[in-house]
């Protein structure tokens, strides 16, 4: 792709000429959704399209994001994964909240082409600069906290980790546990034998496993313990070496439990613990082991903490909007628990 900006006036102008190895419908999208989104997020730039050359106008600052969206767009075109609307608008996201920065910032490019794990035709990769962040700090830390609301793929990544270090024989076993007393609902008035009790707590971790993993090989794995799905209670007096050890909705952990769970760290061993401080089910006056946490470990040496907002939720667009309401809700109300 070559290009040239000129300045005038407070205008400016580029130009893109798109090589003919890629077909214009990768770059503008199908009947040119993908040019209704960058046209919607610059309104005050002039884009216009001339057979594999396209060219934009306007204000300095938008038309040179507006050049660096087409550059980073191409570059994830060169890897042959295809450009779509949510990612043009993730793309966006990310070089406006990079500009005024030293550069030194992930590019987009960079955030969705890096694969996590590919299973049963689908490859599972991070979508937004804190997720890329959030996994790569996986790969650095022995124990990572992510923090952040429904949807912002805080366990689905670490699953996808765990199962990447399960193949690669980075560890012997993945551990996945969940407290199992929410809604204020204890096991022992649930109707059923003990794993009718605990199953639709860790149903969850079943299902991100069978998008992860062959669904017919899981009862293999798990009748040899290379896969343990277990209630957080059957954590203690346990010491977990060689293991990827995920906790869930940690959030709903008293300091105790908490304290418990981080103590079983074995060698060769990483944890992984995520949760959403803004669900907190404990019964009135238990304090979230996760909320003291930060508290006790933010700054110690290989114990990161990433956190997760509104912006990184990869559910329906809706549902950010409904978390950052509710966010201002309870901050309006003092409901923060």
């Amino acid at each position: 792709m070559t290009q040239t900006r000129t300045t005038q006036q407070r205008q400016a102008s580029a130009h893109f000429v798109v090589p003919a190895k890629h077909p214009m419908v990768t770059v503008l999208g199908s009947g040119d959704s993908l040019l209704r989104v960058i046209e919607q997020a610059f309104p005050a730039v002039d884009i216009h399209v001339r057979g594999n050359e396209i060219s934009a106008s306007g204000e300095p600052a938008d038309v040179a994001l507006v050049q660096r969206l087409f550059d980073e767009m191409m570059l994830v075109l060169r890897t042959g994964q295809p450009m779509t609307e949510d990612a043009v608008e993730r793309s966006i996201a990310m070089l406006r909240q990079d500009s005024g920065t030293d550069g030194l910032e992930e590019t987009p490019s960079q955030v969705l082409t890096q694969n996590i794990l590919s299973s049963r035709g689908r490859t599972i990769r991070p979508k937004t600069l804190n997720q890329k962040r959030y996994v790569d700090a996986i790969d650095k830390h022995t124990i990572v906290f992510g923090i952040g609301p429904a949807g912002t793929g805080k366990t689905y990544l670490a699953m996808a980790k765990a199962v990447q270090a399960l193949q690669s024989k980075q560890v012997n076993r993945i551990i996945l546990t969940r407290p199992a007393v929410e809604a204020g609902e204890r096991l022992g008035f649930l109707p059923g034998t003990l794993y009718e009790k605990i199953d639709p707590y860790l149903r969850p971790l079943y299902d991100a496993l069978h998008d992860m993993i062959d669904p017919d090989s899981i009862p293999r794995l798990m009748a040899s313990g290379t896969i343990e799905v277990a209630p957080l209670a059957y954590m203690r007096g346990r010491t977990l070496n060689d293991a990827f050890i995920i906790l869930d909705e940690a959030q709903n952990t008293s300091a105790e439990q908490m304290k418990m769970f981080l103590t079983r760290l074995g060698f060769d061993s990483k944890i992984v613990i995520t949760g959403d401080v803004t669900q907190v089910d404990l019964p009135g006056g238990t304090k979230s082991g996760l909320r003291q946490v930060v508290d006790i470990l933010e700054g110690l040496e290989d114990v990161h903490f990433s956190r997760l907002t509104s912006t990184d939720v990869v559910r329906h667009k809706l549902v950010g909007r409904i978390v950052d309401a509710y966010e201002r809700y309870d901050d309006l109300n003092g409901n923060r628990k």
